[in-house]
């Protein structure tokens, strides 16, 4: 199997500036908020000029989602991979569970993955970022109904099925993620208990009655 070229001296500096300037801004939303901090301030934490800040990244919010963008391609790679026999909700399923396994590796080649995890946070308590959330949460579900659809043999504009199902698991996702980023344990493994929790409580939500006899 033949393995990637390593980058060249040139690339490596390009990469260990954005990944600085990547973690200085994450640091300092944190600890300062995100509305309050400002360009030059990360760049300063970094020792470079904002135009440096600005060749890798659009502006803040750019820098907050970055690793999410990571995150949401490795998920949607895992979806792809799931094995045919498999109905669409549990390949979700275990395409969120193998996501969850492999967000280190994902996401470490950036920055530390409990940095990544903490932003859940900022983004849920930042009305502008939480509204900027929920937009590329819709446009995310719509590629993966899109995969789904692929996957099953199906047309997606002809047959609600996908959008219908990855709707639910994008529901369920959801709200898995507002009650883990409220709890004091922001760890993988336990969005990962949580996310299987709630998922298996899909079915018996949707097709058993609630109501004791």
């Amino acid at each position: 199997m033949e393995t990637a070229p390593r980058p060249g001296l040139r690339e490596r500096k390009k990469r260990r500036t954005r990944d600085a300037l990547l973690r200085s801004a994450l640091e300092l939303f944190l600890t300062r908020g995100y509305e309050r901090t400002t360009v030059d301030e990360i760049a300063a934490a970094v020792d470079v000029s904002q135009r440096t800040f600005f060749r890798y990244f659009a502006g803040k919010e750019e820098a907050v989602f970055f690793a999410h963008s990571v995150a949401e391609s490795h998920f949607l790679e895992a979806v792809r991979g799931r094995p045919p026999h498999e109905a669409p909700l549990e390949a979700l399923r275990q395409a969120v569970r193998e996501g969850w396994d492999g967000i280190g590796e994902a996401v470490d080649r950036f920055i530390p993955v409990e940095l990544h995890l903490r932003t859940y946070r900022l983004i849920e308590s930042t009305p502008a970022l939480l509204a900027t959330h929920l937009r590329r949460s819709a446009e995310l579900e719509e590629e993966i109904a899109r995969a789904i659809a692929e996957r099953e043999g199906l047309d997606v504009d002809a047959d609600p099925r996908p959008r219908v199902a990855v709707a639910v698991f994008g529901g369920v996702m959801r709200v898995t993620e507002r009650l883990w980023s409220a709890r004091e344990d922001l760890s993988v493994a336990a969005i990962r208990e949580l996310t299987a929790s709630y998922l298996d409580a899909v079915g018996p939500a949707l097709a058993e009655k609630w109501r004791a006899e």
